[in-house]
């Protein structure tokens, strides 16, 4: 089926990113033709981990719309209101909610605009120099019936997807699987003589901090390995959140890249590590399971990198490297949960666009600026989320997302519809931003000494 009309964009993938972009054209007098095309039949975020207890690691005010616009009737509050549930999140007294609360108010957002479009699978996209626009082709996955969608501009929000190394690949999903699909085998997790975590992230501690609560009840052995250093928490200090502004993604997008290619691998726990109320459970209640000289039956053993998994009876033996006194052993398990990270792999239906693409030496997109692809072609392709090695560190954050937003909804209306925020915390990172706020206190080198006071 082709829709003969042209949108004025056409969003790929219906994340919290592409959704809250969705969400603010929706605020606007401006009306704005938008499709946003999704592969699955209905709105999921991170379904495989959405377990009891487990919260937003941002507070709600980072929802699809409050920072750009809180009078916008879909922001968090507003759901709250139209659930009949405001004054109990009231006396609830938390920044950081459920996580299961936050995707149901992603579902309700996606149900309430006319421009999400589900079961659409994007197969292909090219430009149309004729017509100049770009043409999308998608399928939906169940029935195999095709569409075709046209669109001045494009958003590419398809996020990322679950990493396993190659060499921990291969083996029955139910028995070895990334953190991604915990929900979906925790009951066959818990039939288990063993099970083991892989990883130290947020999503790792959650699985542990699961299996180690119902652990007395299953008679399991558990462990938890990791190459990082330790189980260390995510910087979450009130300084420290101040890389996840405007400022400090301008200031990256100015480093030369090599400085770049340098810095981001080394910022993890900005926004890798374990957060601190989760670490500090897991502790308790190994603390409460000792009393009495009694053993958990539980290992957290660290810098110890898993190169290997071999299939070993009924059970997996993994090949350890203990990297800082390079000691190597053998640990079997029945169960390995992965919790190794996501990917974002340059997505196959842009083939057709690769000529036009400018890439950088590594292969990866150039960017512009306000996050749109540099690509030689008049229709703009703006980046969700795939420009972490061009803004940094704080791509990927759910409350930077109504600023990347407001830049778009801004540049396709052609005015100022949202403010774009540009002094919004109270350190500098770049010497400009300091002279800036501070020029009473600068002097260049060599100049005449500021005066003192008497």
């Amino acid at each position: 089926m082709t829709e003969q009309n042209v949108h004025d964009i056409v969003g790929v993938g219906l994340g919290p990113f592409n959704l809250g972009l969705a969400a603010m054209l929706d605020g606007v007098e401006e009306d704005v033709d938008a499709a946003f095309l999704e592969r699955d039949s209905e709105f999921h975020w991170h379904e495989g981990m959405l377990l009891n207890g487990t919260t937003l690691e941002v507070p709600f005010l980072a929802d699809l719309v409050t920072l750009a616009d809180p009078t916008n009737p879909n922001s968090y509050l507003n759901y709250l209101r139209e659930m009949g549930r405001i004054y109990e999140f009231y006396f609830y007294e938390t920044f950081q909610v459920p996580r299961r609360e936050y995707n149901d108010y992603l579902q309700w957002v996606a149900e309430n605009l006319d421009t999400s479009r589900f079961s659409r699978e994007v197969t292909g996209v090219r430009w149309d120099d004729d017509c100049e626009h770009y043409v999308v082709a998608a399928r939906n996955p169940e029935t195999g019936e095709r569409f075709e969608y046209r669109g001045e501009n494009l958003a590419l929000g398809i996020g990322s997807r679950p990493q396993i190394p190659e060499q921990l690949q291969g083996h029955p999903e139910e028995d070895v699987f990334h953190t991604a699909r915990y929900r979906y085998n925790r009951e066959r997790v818990l039939t288990a003589d063993s099970v083991t975590v892989v990883g130290s992230g947020q999503s790792a501690a959650e699985v542990f901090q699961d299996l180690l609560q119902r652990q007395k009840a299953n008679d399991y052995r558990l462990d938890w390995l990791t190459r990082s250093d330790g189980f260390f928490p995510m910087e979450y200090s009130k300084l420290g959140l101040q890389h996840f502004t405007p400022e400090y993604e301008q200031y990256v997008y100015d480093l030369p890249q090599e400085v770049k290619d340098d810095l981001i691998p080394n910022q993890d726990l900005l926004y890798k590590g374990v957060d601190p109320d989760t670490s500090a459970e897991i502790y308790d209640l190994l603390y409460r399971r000792s009393i009495g000289d009694h053993d958990p039956d539980v290992g957290l053993f660290a810098m110890t990198d898993v190169q290997d998994i071999e299939s070993v009876g009924d059970a997996y033996a993994l090949d350890c490297h203990q990297w800082q006194t390079e000691e190597s052993f053998a640990h079997e398990s029945e169960v390995v949960i992965l919790g190794t990270g996501y990917e974002r792999p340059i997505p196959g239906f842009l083939e057709p666009l690769e000529d036009a693409i400018n890439w950088d030496d590594k292969g990866r997109f150039e960017v512009t600026e306000d996050h749109r692809l540099d690509i030689a072609v008049e229709g703009d392709v703006f980046l969700q989320n795939a420009e972490l090695h061009t803004h940094g560190v704080g791509v990927p954050d759910l409350g930077l997302g109504c600023y990347r937003n407001t830049k778009f909804v801004n540049r396709l209306v052609g005015r100022e519809a949202y403010p774009e925020d540009t002094d919004t915390v109270y350190q500098d990172f770049s010497l400009d931003q300091f002279v800036e706020h501070a020029p009473g206190a600068f002097r260049e080198r060599g100049s005449e000494p500021l005066p003192q006071n008497d």
